[in-house]
């Protein structure tokens, strides 16, 4: 005889916690994730559901298979992920399991999430991250971002915060470790800058506009320099 554990019915969705890697699409207008082992190389959405990476036709998550979303119950737990190496860049996420689901003694594997929280840890530097921006590696169609403070984006391909969440969509917040949320799925308005944003917010575009003047300064400065010709003067 076959123990079987007793089917759950919560009241609401159970929240778990996970860590993932926030990706860009190439033409700069979707926002998303990818996890950081099985299942990576499939980015996903705020609001996603689950497939199985073995490409069999069963429905995530399937008992005698390992696929679907996974999450942790203690946001603890998720944390001391991003201690790895590898994972140094990675997001926390706190997420909503939707759908089917099979609980462990640490966590979950489920059918269906929502992303509602993402909180970006501190740029590589120490300082605290108000953008998120090329980290040097992607998916097929999607730039990898990894959290940087102002003075470290320089030239690359970059989003603040805000704009993350914006792009992702879905109601989706992002917060800098340590710092306020910012706002997700807000109207434009202004020139290039999305309207009802707080004193924090636009300190954080101003802060992240002056630190890419500075490097052109600092390529114009150089360029000139070198002269019309290329060839360095003195």
């Amino acid at each position: 005889m076959r123990l079987r554990l007793p089917a759950e019915r919560p009241t609401e969705p159970p929240t778990g916690y996970k860590i993932a890697h926030p990706m860009l699409f190439q033409d700069g207008t979707r926002a998303g994730f990818t996890g950081v082992s099985l299942g990576g190389a499939l980015p996903y959405g705020v609001l996603a559901d689950a497939s199985c990476v073995y490409g069999r036709r069963h429905r995530p998550p399937a008992r005698l298979c390992d696929c679907g979303f996974h999450c942790v119950h203690v946001r603890a737990d998720a944390e001391a992920l991003l201690c790895t190496a590898g994972h140094r860049t990675a997001v926390l996420l706190e997420v909503t399991v939707l759908g089917a689901y099979i609980r462990f003694e640490r966590g979950f594997r489920y059918a269906r999430q929502r992303v509602r929280t993402a909180t970006a840890g501190p740029c590589a530097c120490g300082a605290p991250a108000s953008a998120l921006a090329d980290a040097g590696w992607g998916r097929p169609g999607w730039r990898a971002l990894a959290a940087v403070c102002p003075g470290c984006v320089r030239g690359r391909t970059s989003v603040t915060l805000t704009g993350f969440a914006r792009l992702a969509g879905e109601g989706l917040r992002v917060v800098a470790g340590g710092g306020l949320p910012q706002p997700g799925a807000a109207p434009p308005g202004g020139p290039g800058l999305p309207s009802g944003l707080g004193v924090p917010e636009l300190v954080a575009e101003a802060a992240l506009l002056q630190a890419r003047l500075d490097w052109f300064q600092a390529q114009l400065a150089r360029l000139g320099e070198r002269g019309p010709g290329g060839a360095s003067r003195g």
